[in-house]
């Protein structure tokens, strides 16, 4: 998420700046995460090819097997964490366009989109944006809005504006 996007939006720069800090974290300590595991499968991986060395001499078409699946095993996982990581920016991505469309209940808008369709897209944020603008027009309810129902005004024509209904002095039990 970009700081240009969210000033674009005629967010306050206070606003932007606590967006920004709050996704930063969020994303830093996912990533720190993710590395920690992902340096875990790699010390293991160390110690697995450090330990085949102590077995030279030994079935090395077995060892290569081993090797083999460790480094598939790995490679399985470095893209779990790719994938993980993707699907949490999409999230933020997505949370912050329903917030900014103002929804009233997140869930219900999320449930109206078509998520993989939006996370597989090549430009996430432009046809997230048009993907809401859609639901807001089918489903306006599920937004706030800026009027004011009924308007105000006058009343219609013919109608008692007066409140009181009997003659003064009338005592009613």
């Amino acid at each position: 998420m970009q700081r240009k996007f969210l000033e674009d939006l005629g967010l306050e720069k206070d606003v932007v700046d606590k967006i920004i800090t709050e996704n930063t974290d969020d994303i830093n300590n996912t990533k720190k995460k993710l590395e920690a595991e992902r340096d875990n499968y790699k010390s293991q991986l160390e110690t697995a090819q450090t330990a085949l060395k102590d077995f030279e001499g030994i079935d090395v078409k077995e060892l290569n097997s081993k090797i083999a699946t460790l480094t598939a095993d790995l490679a399985k996982k470095d893209s779990e964490y790719q994938s993980k990581i993707a699907d949490m920016e999409f999230n933020s991505t997505l949370d912050t366009a329903i917030s900014n469309s103002k929804a009233k209940n997140s869930k219900a808008v999320r449930a109206l989109l078509d998520l993989e369709t939006l996370k597989s897209s090549k430009n996430q944020s432009e046809d997230i944006k048009t993907a809401l603008e859609k639901v807001k027009s089918e489903n306006d309810y599920l937004f706030e809005t800026t009027s004011v129902p009924g308007g105000g005004g006058n009343p219609p024509a013919g109608t008692n504006t007066n409140t009181n209904q009997f003659p003064k002095g009338t005592v009613i039990f």
